[in-house]
């Protein structure tokens, strides 16, 4: 039996692909300890592993700030940093009480990785997007904007790694930080074949594929094709992408189900019509296994989730790492981009791709790749084996 702690950012879409890990681990006889938060508490601990939730430990930001995160390098590394140095005196001495084997991080958990290197315990990196190195980044065709934000923004990187340092952290640059490299042992929730230029990884990198759950959810027998919209679970307060859908579909002879996020007040996008079916929240697995198409901001757990079912994509990312994803997607004939939030042009990309076969095929022959990756069980074997190795 080997003792795993696990760590992750409070993100949906950064914690959900490693619940079928830790199940899997849990289920091969390991001890598992997770650090999030207590929204993910209760489906951690269903997956068997002891959940130690970290809310009170979270910088606070003001709402202004909460969706430039992504966006903002310096406002991340603020993040990282005031949030590893609020863990420190807990979560070091907790690690050194536990005394585990590895510690497997989010790769924006990066407060994982410092505790990993401070206590000098094994460090796996947990990739929820598409693994990142130096050929990779340049794809991200960051824009003017946030180029322009994060040279502002050193000065306060440099006063934050002062920090660390005075903390015991042996941090010199900001890319200590962020940055893997050839020789790091990282879990990639991708295949290959989707992977941008895989060519460039060494075999450290283990592309598992989406750590989907097995669950099949009733199919419904249906006489009209459906759409799924989503926009995920944190940029997704946008009203007026919500109302030109209901615009551009409902006279359609077609069944809408959209999610709009739980702070999106329903009412207020007006009459909805009866093909439509509009919540706050949805199991977007079960929706998706009942769509011919999916309408989607383009995070990565999602376009992984929509492929791993064969189901094809209207792309509409709404910043640098979405676009990234979709460009991919794009390339490789599973959607086509939405780059306009237009009624009759959301009309009209989206029931190219519902009724372009092209589509639905290449989306089918990528989920055979997402099968054939071999998921959480995968993902276990590689950690467990980088365990053993350790050991030797």
């Amino acid at each position: 039996m080997s003792k795993i702690v696990f760590f992750s950012i409070y993100a949906h879409g950064h914690t959900n692909p490693t619940i079928e890990v830790v199940r899997e681990l849990v289920n091969r006889g390991n001890e598992i300890v997770y650090y999030s938060f207590s929204e993910f508490k209760e489906r951690i601990e269903d997956a068997g592993a002891r959940c130690i939730c970290c809310d009170e430990y979270l910088p606070e930001l003001k709402k202004e700030d909460e969706k430039k995160v992504g966006k903002d390098f310096s406002l991340l590394i603020d993040m990282i940093v005031d949030t590893t140095l609020a863990l420190d005196e807990k979560v070091c001495s907790e690690l050194k009480d536990f005394n585990p084997d590895c510690i497997v991080s989010d790769s924006l958990s990066f407060w994982g990785k410092l505790f990993a290197k401070k206590l000098n315990i094994p460090y796996i990196c947990s990739t929820t997007t598409f693994a990142f190195n130096e050929h990779t980044a340049k794809m991200m065709n960051q824009g003017f904007r946030e180029i322009f934000s994060m040279i502002l923004g050193m000065g306060r990187i440099y006063k934050k790694i002062k920090l660390l340092n005075e903390s015991g952290y042996d941090i010199k640059h900001f890319t200590d930080i962020v940055k893997n490299d050839n020789d790091t042992n990282t879990i990639v929730y991708t295949s290959k074949e989707f992977q941008p230029m895989v060519e460039t990884f060494s075999d450290k990198y283990y592309f598992v594929g989406p750590s989907v759950s097995d669950k099949v959810y009733k199919i419904n027998l249906k006489t009209r094709k459906q759409i799924y919209i989503s926009l995920g679970t944190v940029n997704n307060k946008n009203i007026s992408f919500y109302k030109n859908c209901i615009n551009a579909f409902e006279n359609c002879d077609i069944d809408v189900v959209m999610s709009v996020g739980k702070d999106t007040d329903i009412k207020i996008l007006g009459n909805i019509p009866n093909n439509f079916c509009i919540k706050n929240s949805l199991n977007q697995i079960e929706v998706l296994q009942n769509s011919d198409v999916f309408i989607t901001h383009c995070g990565m757990n999602s376009v992984n989730e929509s492929l791993y079912y064969g189901v094809p994509m209207v792309l509409f990312p709404q910043q640098s790492e979405q676009r990234m994803v979709a460009q991919r997607v794009f390339d490789l004939g599973a959607g086509s981009m939405l780059k306009k939030n237009n009624i009759d042009y959301i009309k009209k990309i989206t029931l190219e791709v519902m009724n372009n076969d092209k589509y639905k095929e290449n989306a089918i022959s990528l989920s055979k790749t997402f099968h054939r990756a071999g998921g959480a069980k995968k993902a276990s074997d590689a950690i467990l084996n980088i365990i053993d190795t350790n050991k030797c």
